[in-house]
């Protein structure tokens, strides 16, 4: 699908069962190359079995997921390096420095020791984090090492950014400031990012596009705030979210 129209991303009538449980329903969902939308949804509404199911965690029970045109659970070695994921935690290894947590990816893709470290210290420098390259986990705040946990994300020059809530964790003047500089790094890269949320505001700063899903993982709005909206239109977008969120 990565060459047909620019879509990165494909759902087509996809369900997931788990036994009796339906975790997503009917699906049906296109991601352009080089967009950054927001899955936006109350806690249980299917947006981790979606996450899932991009990355090649889990099989849809019906319907077709296609990642650059590939089975992700089929092909999951074929896409290996093509998809970067930033979790809710920054998983960081606790006995592996600053740099060597970022270096974990390229070295999964073999690259050499001396590249892989020129790459590292250049993007935990982009990230702010100069001087703080052979701290350990544990010396490390947790705005700092979510910042490591980007990095380790954009070493690997993946096109494809998985996001799941990554700054939820995170106090709100921090997370409001990482926000804006991850979507800034996105948009200079012209990578593809999803990013899963349940925050109106988060996915308001983050998306150029704001999918909003109802249980079981049904699309209940799908939206693009205009660029250079005013506060009234933002404001505006902000309560048929809420609304759909309510029902």
């Amino acid at each position: 699908m990565s060459d047909s129209g620019g879509v990165e991303i494909h759902f087509e009538r996809v369900s997931k069962f788990f036994g009796d449980f339906c975790a997503v329903e009917e699906l049906t969902l296109d991601i352009v190359r080089g967009d950054m939308v927001a899955i936006l949804g109350k806690t249980g509404c299917g947006k981790s079995t979606m996450f899932n199911m991009i990355s090649g965690l889990q099989d849809p029970s019906s319907g077709t997921v296609r990642v650059q045109g590939l089975d992700p659970f089929r092909n999951f070695d074929s896409l290996r390096g093509k998809i970067a994921i930033v979790f809710q935690n920054d998983r960081l290894l606790p006995w592996r420095t600053a740099r060597q947590n970022v270096e974990l990816g390229l070295e999964m893709l073999d690259m050499e020791p001396l590249r892989r470290r020129e790459i590292s210290m250049g993007w935990l420098a982009r990230l702010g984090l100069s001087g703080h390259e052979e701290d350990y986990p544990h010396a490390l705040s947790g705005g700092m090492r979510q910042r490591v946990s980007i990095a380790r994300a954009f070493a690997t020059d993946a096109p494809i950014l998985l996001c799941d809530e990554p700054f939820s964790a995170l106090d709100e003047i921090t997370a409001n400031r990482l926000r804006e500089e991850f979507a800034e790094l996105v948009r200079a890269s012209g990578k593809t990012a999803v990013f899963i949320t349940h925050s109106i505001t988060e996915a308001l700063q983050i998306g150029k596009r704001v999918v909003v899903l109802r249980r079981p993982a049904r699309i209940a709005l799908d939206e693009r705030p205009p660029a250079g909206a005013s506060a009234a239109e933002r404001e505006a977008l902000r309560q048929r979210i809420q609304d759909v969120l309510s029902q």
